[in-house]
C-alpha cells in the first residue's frame, strides 16, 4: 500500500515510523510519504492561507498549493489513489472503514490546518472523513489515527493474523477480558477456566464476556448485532446475572 499525506506540519508524522506501523514500513509493507504543500505555493512569501470572501474570522487555505501537491503525487505515483480529507461533515470513521480503506492499494490524505478550505479543493477528493463531533486544531491527528487504525489490518502488519480479527469492532462487539501471568495478582485471580485447557469452554467463557462487555458498555452495538441461536442463550444469561447482582 502507498500512503501519501498533505501537510504544513510534516514533523508530526514522526511518529507514524514507530511501533507496529513503523516495523509496516520498514518491511515494506507501506510506502509512507509526507508531502508538505508549502512547498508549493507560487507567490514569493509561500503563503499558504488567505483572508475569507465575505468576511469571517480566521485564515482560510487556498486551493493552489493542495493543487499543486496533489499534481506531485498524482506524477510520482502514477495516480491519486483514494483522496481523504480530513472534515467535522465528514462521514464518522469506525472500523468497518478501516477495514475498507485497508483493502485500497494508495491512500492519499489532505490534513489542513487554521480555519479551513477553499471550497474548492472538494473536487480533488473522494472520500471526506470525520473522527467524531469535536474540532481538532488541523486534520495531522487525524489523518494519523485513521492511517494507524487502516496499516494494522494489513497483511502481515501484526504478528498474529487472528490478533486484528479478534479486536474490538471487528466481530461487532467489544473484546473480552484478557489475562498474562501471574495467575494471582494482589489477590485478583485469572478466570480458572481460562487455565483449564479446555478450548470449548475457553471460546464460550471469552463470547459470553465479549457480550457481557459490549451489554453493559455499548448496548448500542447490539442493536445492529445478529445473535446466533448460542449467543442468545449467553446473552440471557448475562442479564440475568446483571439483573442478580445488582
Amino acid at each position: 500500500m502507498r500512503i501519501d499525506v498533505l501537510s504544513l506540519f510534516p514533523n508530526m508524522f514522526a511518529p507514524m515510523r514507530e511501533s507496529i506501523i513503523g516495523k509496516a514500513i520498514e518491511r515494506k509493507l507501506v510506502d509512507f510519504n509526507v508531502v508538505d504543500f508549502r512547498d508549493f505555493t507560487e507567490n514569493k512569501h509561500h503563503n499558504v492561507d488567505d483572508v475569507i470572501y465575505g468576511g469571517g474570522q480566521g485564515m482560510l487555505l487556498t486551493p493552489q498549493p493542495i493543487y499543486s501537491a496533489m499534481e506531485h503525487v498524482e506524477a510520482v505515483a502514477g495516480n491519486r489513489g483514494r483522496v481523504i480529507l480530513l472534515d467535522p461533515a465528514g462521514r464518522t470513521f469506525d472500523q468497518k472503514m478501516a477495514e475498507e480503506l485497508s483493502q485500497e492499494e494508495h491512500l492519499t490524505f489532505i490534513s489542513g490546518h487554521y480555519e479551513g478550505y477553499d471550497e474548492r479543493i472538494r473536487d480533488l477528493v473522494t472520500d471526506e472523513i470525520s473522527l467524531g463531533d469535536f474540532v481538532l486544531t488541523g486534520g495531522e491527528l487525524g489523518s494519523m489515527v485513521i492511517i494507524d487504525a487502516t496499516v494494522r489490518l494489513l497483511d502481515e502488519a501484526l504478528g498474529d493474523d487472528m490478533s486484528a480479527v479478534d479486536d474490538s469492532f471487528s466481530t461487532g462487539l467489544l473484546e473480552y477480558p484478557q489475562y498474562t501471568r501471574p495467575a494471582d495478582f494482589k489477590g485478583k485471580k485469572v478466570p480458572d477456566v481460562l487455565m483449564s485447557g479446555h478450548h470449548a469452554n475457553i471460546a464460550e467463557w471469552r463470547k459470553k464476556e465479549a457480550l457481557r462487555r459490549t451489554y453493559l458498555r455499548r448496548p448500542d452495538l447490539l442493536e445492529n448485532y445478529e445473535l446466533d441461536a448460542t449467543e442468545r442463550k449467553l446473552l440471557a444469561e448475562v442479564k440475568r446475572e446483571e439483573k442478580d447482582n445488582n
